[in-house]
């Protein structure tokens, strides 16, 4: 009981990197009892969890673009995917906001899925998509194209610079479907991976640039807290009645002394500046 009720601090008390985390594990434990084939050993995911690249089933199954980015097709495909996840969240979210990282998260993942069935479709290949690392991609790129020189301190490694590591892992991609391209190598199985990480990259460049040009696209997140526009203006008009309010009492203080002044010694015995001021009070 006591293990349920940590993990279950742990979960609420959490950033959004730490939810989405939880989701793929449970996801991932999910689709172990339902739908691992101990036999084949190997994941027989049915139509309406992972993405397929066909028109025919995607249009009755258009859930399937943000479903596949939360399966994983083993123990070390969910453990690298989290792993990177994690890595990157560390850059992203020192530029930008959790509510940002989750629009990057789910969009990059539904862009990349649409990349994917469209040439899939055109290429008159059949195959599902399911994982985490498109999406991981779009958040990668998107850090890296909004700071290129965010300097990283990798183990045994040293100090090196953010653009230079999403080079190596995108160049990767680049490399591996090259091969299976035109080298046609028979490990194409793995050619929707390398077209949904490139569509995802894609996304993350894309996003940051039109974050540049003053446009974010998480911004319709954020319709409830424009209604409360109205506060600050309470508080400006609450401040200034108590300037005025102050004043008031200062002036009050201030026509006092001067007609205590004219018991004891006269009117002829005021300044100029104080018959003035005297003068505009009594209007």
């Amino acid at each position: 009981m006591n293990a349920f009720q940590n993990f279950k601090s742990f979960y609420f008390h959490g950033g959004i990197v730490q939810k989405l985390i939880f989701w793929n594990i449970f996801f991932f434990l999910f689709s172990l009892v339902f739908f691992f084939n101990f036999k084949q050993q190997r994941f027989l995911f049915p139509d309406y969890l992972a993405l397929y690249s066909s028109f025919e089933i995607v249009v009755y199954r258009f859930w399937t673009f943000i479903s596949y980015i939360f399966f994983h097709n083993g123990f070390l495909h969910l453990l690298f995917n989290m792993l990177m996840l994690h890595f990157v969240s560390r850059f992203f979210l020192t530029f930008f906001s959790e509510k940002q990282f989750l629009l990057v998260y789910i969009i990059g993942g539904i862009f990349s899925g649409i990349c994917f069935v469209v040439i899939f479709h055109f290429l008159g290949m059949s195959m599902p998509l399911i994982g985490a690392s498109a999406s991981t991609m779009a958040i990668f790129v998107a850090s890296c194209v909004y700071q290129p020189n965010y300097v990283v301190h990798l183990p045994m490694i040293g100090k090196i610079k953010l653009w230079h590591i999403t080079a190596v892992i995108v160049g990767f991609d680049l490399l591996f479907l090259i091969q299976i391209v035109f080298f046609l190598d028979n490990q194409y199985a793995n050619m929707g991976g390398r077209i949904s990480h490139l569509a995802g990259a894609f996304f993350g460049f894309l996003y940051v640039i039109l974050i540049k040009n003053g446009i974010d696209l998480s911004s319709f997140l954020a319709t409830k807290k424009k209604a409360k526009t109205k506060t600050p203006f309470k508080k400006v008009y609450k401040s200034e009645k108590i300037k005025q309010e102050y004043v008031k009492d200062i002036n009050q203080q201030k026509v006092d002394d001067i007609l205590d002044r004219i018991s004891k010694a006269g009117y002829d015995n005021l300044s100029k500046e104080e018959k003035e001021f005297l003068f505009k009070q009594g209007k």
